[in-house]
């Protein structure tokens, strides 16, 4: 019998296993295809492409591909939802054909947004002794990292006394528990993504016991007086200078009212 009239069916020497790729990447599948046994004159199988059933051809976005080692390969680029399915690689010669399968899972594709803050890091003043928060609120896609810093020194780990907490919702928080003059400074924290970096800084003030904070400072009460100008130099408001040095005004020289004071 002629050497030429013996044909094998091929076989996969190489074959691809079942794949995720995200929308929008590459995807390249390779193969290897050959007969049992190297015998002059017998043909070289003959590779095609079926998505779900249908013959894949080759256009814009999928490429068939031979390398001289007799790869074949089928590049997919980009990757949509449409090419999510059941892929199956035929090869065929005279003497029969061969497949394997596999399935292709599209991923949806990652949305990249930078953070930003939603609510931003406030000034706040606590009396020492007593514990505080100082809080913000941030968004960005992915989850972005969060980092926090007091003056130039990391905070990297949590205490008994100083923790580090944040949800699910995008609320950031740094709890200290008994406020010490020693946690009085500025206070940094960063969120970072694959899609930017953004920083908040604000300012702790820590009092002690006997200070009261600035924004809480009663008025002082003035009784009812007959001098004007008693009442507004209590204000604060220097009065004399707005007169020229020669008007002396004698209206005006009136014993003051009395004042008195929460302090007294």
């Amino acid at each position: 019998e002629p050497i030429q009239e013996r044909f094998f069916r091929p076989h996969f020497l190489q074959a691809p296993g079942d794949l995720t790729v995200q929308e929008g990447k590459l995807c390249r599948m390779d193969c290897k295809a050959s007969t049992p046994l190297r015998v002059s004159g017998l043909p070289t199988p003959d590779l095609s492409w079926q998505l779900n059933g249908r013959p894949i051809r080759p256009d814009s976005s999928h490429k068939m591909l031979v390398r001289e080692n007799g790869v074949h390969s089928l590049i997919i680029e980009p990757v949509t939802a449409r090419d999510a399915g059941i892929y199956t690689c035929i090869a065929s010669n005279r003497a029969g054909e061969n497949t394997f399968s596999l399935e292709l899972i599209v991923a949806a594709k990652e949305v990249h947004k930078a953070p930003v803050f939603i609510e931003k890091l406030q000034n706040t003043g606590v009396t020492e002794g007593f514990p505080v928060r100082l809080e913000c609120r941030i968004s960005g896609e992915p989850s972005p990292q969060i980092f926090w810093k007091k003056e130039n020194e990391s905070l990297t780990y949590n205490t008994d006394r100083v923790s580090m907490h944040q949800d699910n919702y995008g609320y950031i928080c740094l709890l200290i528990q008994g406020a010490t003059k020693e946690d009085a400074g500025w206070y940094t924290v960063s969120a970072k993504n694959e899609a930017g970096i953004v920083s908040c800084t604000a300012r702790l003030d820590v009092y002690t016991q006997w200070q009261q904070p600035p924004q809480t400072t009663k008025p002082k009460k003035v009784r009812p007086s007959a001098s004007r100008y008693a009442a507004l130099c209590d204000q604060g408001l220097d009065i004399k200078a707005a007169f020229q040095p020669e008007a002396n005004p004698v209206h005006l020289t009136m014993p003051s009212g009395l004042v008195e004071s929460d302090d007294l």
